[in-house]
Protein backbone atom coordinates (compact mmCIF):
# COMPACT_ATOMS: atom_id res chain seq x y z
CA UNK A 1 0.00 0.00 0.00
CA UNK A 2 2.78 2.58 0.26
CA UNK A 3 4.81 4.37 -1.84
CA UNK A 4 7.83 6.06 -1.21
CA UNK A 5 9.77 8.92 -2.28
CA UNK A 6 13.22 10.32 -2.06
CA UNK A 7 12.45 13.82 -3.99
CA UNK A 8 9.17 15.38 -4.26
CA UNK A 9 7.07 13.95 -7.27
CA UNK A 10 6.88 16.73 -10.38
CA UNK A 11 3.51 18.52 -9.56
CA UNK A 12 2.03 17.27 -6.50
CA UNK A 13 2.28 21.05 -4.71
CA UNK A 14 -0.37 21.92 -7.11
CA UNK A 15 -3.28 19.26 -5.81
CA UNK A 16 -5.92 19.97 -3.58
CA UNK A 17 -6.04 17.27 -0.78
CA UNK A 18 -9.30 15.64 -2.87
CA UNK A 19 -6.74 14.93 -5.78
CA UNK A 20 -3.95 13.48 -3.89
CA UNK A 21 -5.60 10.23 -4.36
CA UNK A 22 -5.45 10.28 -7.95
CA UNK A 23 -1.82 12.04 -8.38
CA UNK A 24 -0.21 9.24 -5.83
CA UNK A 25 -2.95 6.31 -5.79
CA UNK A 26 -1.63 5.26 -2.30
CA UNK A 27 -0.30 6.74 1.16
CA UNK A 28 2.87 7.93 -0.18
CA UNK A 29 6.69 8.67 2.60
CA UNK A 30 8.46 11.46 0.98
CA UNK A 31 11.89 11.89 1.72
CA UNK A 32 13.88 15.51 0.96
CA UNK A 33 16.99 16.21 1.73
CA UNK A 34 18.61 19.21 3.92
CA UNK A 35 21.40 20.67 5.54
CA UNK A 36 20.47 19.57 8.79
CA UNK A 37 20.17 15.85 10.15
CA UNK A 38 17.97 13.70 11.06
CA UNK A 39 14.87 14.42 9.66
CA UNK A 40 11.90 15.89 11.06
CA UNK A 41 9.09 13.50 10.00
CA UNK A 42 5.60 14.78 9.46
CA UNK A 43 2.47 13.22 9.01
CA UNK A 44 -0.85 14.53 7.64
CA UNK A 45 -4.48 13.72 6.29
CA UNK A 46 -4.53 10.44 8.95
CA UNK A 47 -8.19 11.53 8.67
CA UNK A 48 -9.03 12.43 4.85
CA UNK A 49 -11.41 15.56 5.42
CA UNK A 50 -8.34 17.06 8.16
CA UNK A 51 -6.66 18.77 5.50
CA UNK A 52 -4.86 21.91 7.16
CA UNK A 53 -1.84 19.66 7.03
CA UNK A 54 -1.14 19.34 3.76
CA UNK A 55 -2.39 23.37 2.89
CA UNK A 56 0.68 24.16 5.43
CA UNK A 57 3.12 21.46 3.39
CA UNK A 58 2.32 23.27 0.37
CA UNK A 59 2.39 26.94 1.83
CA UNK A 60 6.07 25.52 3.25
CA UNK A 61 7.59 23.86 0.78
CA UNK A 62 6.91 25.97 -1.84
CA UNK A 63 9.60 28.75 -0.17
CA UNK A 64 12.55 25.74 -0.58
CA UNK A 65 14.60 24.53 -3.28
CA UNK A 66 13.03 21.31 -4.68
CA UNK A 67 9.12 23.50 -4.82
CA UNK A 68 9.98 26.29 -6.56
CA UNK A 69 11.61 28.14 -3.99
CA UNK A 70 15.11 29.23 -3.74
CA UNK A 71 16.26 28.25 -0.19
CA UNK A 72 18.17 24.95 0.86
CA UNK A 73 15.93 23.35 3.88
CA UNK A 74 17.29 23.88 7.23
CA UNK A 75 16.93 19.94 7.64
CA UNK A 76 16.03 17.36 6.32
CA UNK A 77 12.31 16.65 6.08
CA UNK A 78 9.98 13.31 5.78
CA UNK A 79 6.48 13.53 5.05
CA UNK A 80 4.01 10.81 5.28
CA UNK A 81 0.48 11.23 3.27
CA UNK A 82 -1.94 8.94 4.58
CA UNK A 83 -5.45 8.11 3.88
CA UNK A 84 -5.81 10.11 -0.01
CA UNK A 85 -8.44 7.71 -0.36
CA UNK A 86 -10.77 8.89 2.38
CA UNK A 87 -9.61 12.68 1.22
CA UNK A 88 -10.79 12.06 -2.31
CA UNK A 89 -14.01 12.01 -0.66
CA UNK A 90 -13.68 14.50 2.39
CA UNK A 91 -14.51 12.38 5.08
CA UNK A 92 -12.56 10.81 7.78
CA UNK A 93 -12.29 7.28 6.61
CA UNK A 94 -14.05 5.55 3.92
CA UNK A 95 -16.63 2.35 5.31
CA UNK A 96 -14.66 -0.76 6.31
CA UNK A 97 -11.17 0.84 6.46
CA UNK A 98 -10.05 1.42 10.11
CA UNK A 99 -9.28 4.95 11.43
CA UNK A 100 -5.50 5.54 10.38
CA UNK A 101 -4.57 7.47 13.56
CA UNK A 102 -5.54 3.89 15.25
CA UNK A 103 -3.67 1.51 13.81
CA UNK A 104 0.16 2.37 14.45
CA UNK A 105 2.52 0.42 16.91
CA UNK A 106 1.01 -0.28 20.01
CA UNK A 107 -2.69 -0.53 19.19
CA UNK A 108 -4.74 -3.74 19.32
CA UNK A 109 -4.63 -3.68 15.63
CA UNK A 110 -1.93 -5.46 14.35
CA UNK A 111 -3.47 -7.47 11.58
CA UNK A 112 -4.87 -5.09 9.02
CA UNK A 113 -3.06 -4.09 6.14
CA UNK A 114 -3.34 -0.60 7.13
CA UNK A 115 -1.58 -1.88 10.19
CA UNK A 116 1.21 -3.21 8.90
CA UNK A 117 2.00 -0.26 7.00
CA UNK A 118 2.05 1.46 10.02
CA UNK A 119 4.87 -0.57 11.03
CA UNK A 120 6.83 -0.32 7.90
CA UNK A 121 6.76 3.48 8.48
CA UNK A 122 8.14 3.51 11.88
CA UNK A 123 10.64 0.78 10.74
CA UNK A 124 11.64 3.01 8.09
CA UNK A 125 12.23 5.79 9.90
CA UNK A 126 14.14 3.85 12.84
CA UNK A 127 16.50 3.10 10.20
CA UNK A 128 16.65 6.31 8.61
CA UNK A 129 16.83 8.60 12.80
CA UNK A 130 14.37 10.79 13.40
CA UNK A 131 14.93 14.74 15.13
CA UNK A 132 11.02 15.21 15.94
CA UNK A 133 7.77 14.14 14.93
CA UNK A 134 4.49 16.05 14.31
CA UNK A 135 1.28 14.77 13.62
CA UNK A 136 -1.14 17.88 12.16
CA UNK A 137 -4.81 16.93 12.76
CA UNK A 138 -8.40 19.28 12.89
CA UNK A 139 -10.83 19.30 14.86
CA UNK A 140 -14.72 19.05 13.64
CA UNK A 141 -15.69 21.22 16.92
CA UNK A 142 -15.21 24.54 18.13
CA UNK A 143 -11.79 24.31 20.04
CA UNK A 144 -8.44 26.38 20.25
CA UNK A 145 -5.06 25.10 18.28
CA UNK A 146 -3.24 23.64 21.30
CA UNK A 147 -0.30 20.45 21.04
CA UNK A 148 -0.80 17.03 22.82
CA UNK A 149 2.42 15.11 24.11
CA UNK A 150 2.24 11.40 25.49
CA UNK A 151 5.49 11.81 27.74
CA UNK A 152 6.06 13.95 30.52
CA UNK A 153 9.40 14.78 28.75
CA UNK A 154 10.99 18.26 28.94
CA UNK A 155 11.89 17.88 25.23
CA UNK A 156 8.15 16.94 24.39
CA UNK A 157 6.76 19.97 26.58
CA UNK A 158 9.39 22.64 24.63
CA UNK A 159 8.22 20.99 21.33
CA UNK A 160 5.00 21.07 21.95
CA UNK A 161 5.10 24.68 23.98
CA UNK A 162 6.65 26.25 20.30
CA UNK A 163 3.17 25.45 19.09
CA UNK A 164 1.37 27.42 21.91
CA UNK A 165 0.53 27.40 25.63
CA UNK A 166 -2.31 25.06 25.79
CA UNK A 167 -1.05 21.52 25.85
CA UNK A 168 -2.39 18.42 26.53
CA UNK A 169 -1.01 15.37 27.75
CA UNK A 170 -2.96 11.56 26.91
CA UNK A 171 -1.57 8.27 27.00
CA UNK A 172 -4.76 6.75 25.62
CA UNK A 173 -6.66 6.38 22.81
CA UNK A 174 -3.72 3.80 22.06
CA UNK A 175 -2.81 2.95 18.23
CA UNK A 176 -1.58 6.69 17.25
CA UNK A 177 1.11 8.49 15.65
CA UNK A 178 2.72 9.80 18.71
CA UNK A 179 2.64 7.60 20.63
CA UNK A 180 4.59 4.67 18.08
CA UNK A 181 6.51 7.70 17.09
CA UNK A 182 7.14 8.57 20.97
CA UNK A 183 9.94 5.64 20.95
CA UNK A 184 12.10 7.22 18.44
CA UNK A 185 11.69 10.73 19.11
CA UNK A 186 10.31 14.13 20.61
CA UNK A 187 7.01 13.59 19.02
CA UNK A 188 3.78 16.02 19.42
CA UNK A 189 -0.01 15.92 18.02
CA UNK A 190 -1.75 19.00 16.41
CA UNK A 191 -5.18 20.01 16.63
CA UNK A 192 -5.58 23.09 14.48
CA UNK A 193 -8.99 24.24 14.52
CA UNK A 194 -11.25 23.57 11.64
CA UNK A 195 -10.19 22.47 8.16
CA UNK A 196 -11.72 25.27 6.43
CA UNK A 197 -9.79 28.22 8.56
CA UNK A 198 -7.00 29.78 6.83
CA UNK A 199 -5.53 30.92 10.46
CA UNK A 200 -5.12 26.67 11.02
CA UNK A 201 -2.57 26.28 7.58
CA UNK A 202 -0.47 29.32 8.41
CA UNK A 203 0.07 28.56 12.22
CA UNK A 204 1.04 25.20 11.29
CA UNK A 205 3.26 26.47 8.43
CA UNK A 206 4.81 28.50 10.60
CA UNK A 207 5.28 26.24 13.38
CA UNK A 208 7.14 23.45 11.36
CA UNK A 209 9.54 26.00 9.47
CA UNK A 210 10.72 26.52 13.39
CA UNK A 211 10.83 23.36 13.91
CA UNK A 212 13.29 22.83 10.67
CA UNK A 213 15.57 25.41 12.17
CA UNK A 214 15.58 24.07 15.54
CA UNK A 215 19.30 22.44 16.01
CA UNK A 216 18.56 20.68 19.36
CA UNK A 217 15.51 19.99 21.98
CA UNK A 218 16.24 22.26 25.22
CA UNK A 219 16.26 19.63 28.05
CA UNK A 220 15.48 22.27 30.83
CA UNK A 221 11.94 22.70 31.98
CA UNK A 222 9.88 24.71 30.67
CA UNK A 223 9.06 28.08 32.02
CA UNK A 224 5.52 27.15 34.40
CA UNK A 225 4.21 30.52 32.98
CA UNK A 226 5.06 28.98 29.40
CA UNK A 227 2.51 26.40 29.65
CA UNK A 228 -1.22 25.52 30.75
CA UNK A 229 -0.85 21.24 30.81
CA UNK A 230 -4.42 19.34 30.86
CA UNK A 231 -4.38 15.80 31.08
CA UNK A 232 -6.85 13.95 29.72
CA UNK A 233 -8.52 11.66 32.01
CA UNK A 234 -11.34 10.06 30.18
CA UNK A 235 -13.03 9.21 26.83
CA UNK A 236 -16.51 9.79 26.20
CA UNK A 237 -18.30 7.70 23.63
CA UNK A 238 -22.05 7.26 22.50
CA UNK A 239 -22.69 3.25 22.52
CA UNK A 240 -24.03 1.99 19.44
CA UNK A 241 -27.66 1.12 20.93
CA UNK A 242 -28.09 4.15 22.19
CA UNK A 243 -29.54 7.53 19.66
CA UNK A 244 -28.64 10.72 20.03
CA UNK A 245 -29.00 13.73 18.89
CA UNK A 246 -29.09 17.68 19.66
CA UNK A 247 -32.04 19.17 20.81
CA UNK A 248 -34.17 16.14 19.73
CA UNK A 249 -35.94 14.97 22.92
CA UNK A 250 -37.22 11.91 20.74
CA UNK A 251 -33.63 10.21 20.84
CA UNK A 252 -31.91 8.36 23.82
CA UNK A 253 -30.39 11.70 24.47
CA UNK A 254 -31.50 14.98 23.67
CA UNK A 255 -27.80 16.71 24.07
CA UNK A 256 -27.44 20.38 24.21
CA UNK A 257 -26.96 22.43 21.22
CA UNK A 258 -25.23 25.13 22.18
CA UNK A 259 -22.01 22.49 23.83
CA UNK A 260 -19.89 23.24 21.12
CA UNK A 261 -18.82 26.04 23.08
CA UNK A 262 -17.87 24.44 26.21
CA UNK A 263 -14.68 23.31 25.01
CA UNK A 264 -11.48 23.84 26.97
CA UNK A 265 -14.11 25.53 30.00
CA UNK A 266 -13.34 24.23 33.02
CA UNK A 267 -16.71 23.43 33.86
CA UNK A 268 -18.32 22.86 37.50
CA UNK A 269 -19.93 19.92 39.16
CA UNK A 270 -23.45 19.91 38.33
CA UNK A 271 -23.55 21.62 34.63
CA UNK A 272 -26.12 20.06 32.53
CA UNK A 273 -25.41 18.63 29.19
CA UNK A 274 -28.76 17.51 28.06
CA UNK A 275 -31.54 14.87 29.09
CA UNK A 276 -31.98 11.32 28.84
CA UNK A 277 -35.05 8.80 28.34
CA UNK A 278 -35.42 6.78 30.85
CA UNK A 279 -33.96 2.90 30.89
CA UNK A 280 -31.02 4.14 29.41
CA UNK A 281 -28.88 5.52 32.30
CA UNK A 282 -26.65 8.31 31.76
CA UNK A 283 -26.87 7.20 27.92
CA UNK A 284 -22.75 7.85 27.67
CA UNK A 285 -19.83 5.66 28.23
CA UNK A 286 -16.86 6.89 30.05
CA UNK A 287 -13.75 5.43 30.18
CA UNK A 288 -10.47 6.12 31.94
CA UNK A 289 -7.15 5.68 31.21
CA UNK A 290 -6.91 2.06 32.08
CA UNK A 291 -10.03 1.30 29.90
CA UNK A 292 -12.31 1.08 33.21
CA UNK A 293 -16.15 2.05 32.81
CA UNK A 294 -16.47 5.36 35.10
CA UNK A 295 -19.55 6.74 33.72
CA UNK A 296 -21.33 7.01 37.14
CA UNK A 297 -18.52 8.81 38.54
CA UNK A 298 -18.47 11.41 36.31
CA UNK A 299 -22.17 11.63 34.78
CA UNK A 300 -25.58 11.07 36.85
CA UNK A 301 -29.29 11.88 35.83
CA UNK A 302 -31.17 14.11 38.01
CA UNK A 303 -34.82 14.01 36.35
CA UNK A 304 -34.59 13.10 33.41
CA UNK A 305 -31.05 16.30 33.03
CA UNK A 306 -28.07 14.74 32.41
CA UNK A 307 -25.26 16.33 34.71
CA UNK A 308 -21.70 16.35 35.73
CA UNK A 309 -21.09 14.80 39.10
CA UNK A 310 -17.08 16.22 38.90
CA UNK A 311 -15.83 19.51 37.87
CA UNK A 312 -14.11 18.38 34.41
CA UNK A 313 -12.66 20.47 31.24
CA UNK A 314 -13.82 18.66 27.65
CA UNK A 315 -12.36 19.05 24.64
CA UNK A 316 -13.12 17.83 20.90
CA UNK A 317 -17.14 18.00 21.38
CA UNK A 318 -18.67 18.00 18.12
CA UNK A 319 -21.79 18.27 16.60
CA UNK A 320 -21.15 16.09 13.74
CA UNK A 321 -22.85 12.97 14.52
CA UNK A 322 -20.95 10.70 12.02
CA UNK A 323 -17.38 11.93 14.07
CA UNK A 324 -18.97 10.97 17.07
CA UNK A 325 -19.94 7.22 15.68
CA UNK A 326 -16.33 6.88 14.09
CA UNK A 327 -14.90 8.06 17.12
CA UNK A 328 -15.98 9.79 20.49
CA UNK A 329 -18.16 12.41 21.42
CA UNK A 330 -15.65 14.15 23.63
CA UNK A 331 -12.74 13.97 25.88
CA UNK A 332 -12.50 14.69 29.41
CA UNK A 333 -9.55 16.79 31.14
CA UNK A 334 -7.96 17.76 34.00
CA UNK A 335 -5.43 20.93 34.75
CA UNK A 336 -1.89 19.11 34.98
CA UNK A 337 0.40 22.14 35.89
CA UNK A 338 1.50 20.87 39.38
CA UNK A 339 2.79 17.47 38.08
CA UNK A 340 5.40 19.32 35.51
Amino acid sequence: MLREFEALPDGLLTCPASELDRFLGAPTLIHLQGRQSPALFVSILMHGNETTGWEAIRQLLAEYRGAGGERELPRSLSLFIGNVAAAAQGVRRLPGQPDYNRVWPGGDDRDSAEARMMRQVVDRMRQRGLFASVDVHNNTGLNPHYACVNRLDHRFLHLAALFGRTVVYFTRPTGVQSLAMADLCPAVTLECGKPDQSLGASHVREYLDACLHLSAHPDHPVAAHDLDLFHTVATVKVPESVSFDFGNTATDIALAPDLERLNFRELPRGTAIGRVARGVGTGLSVMDEQGADVSDRYLEVVEGELRLRLPVMPSMITRDCRVIRQDCFCYLMERYNDHL
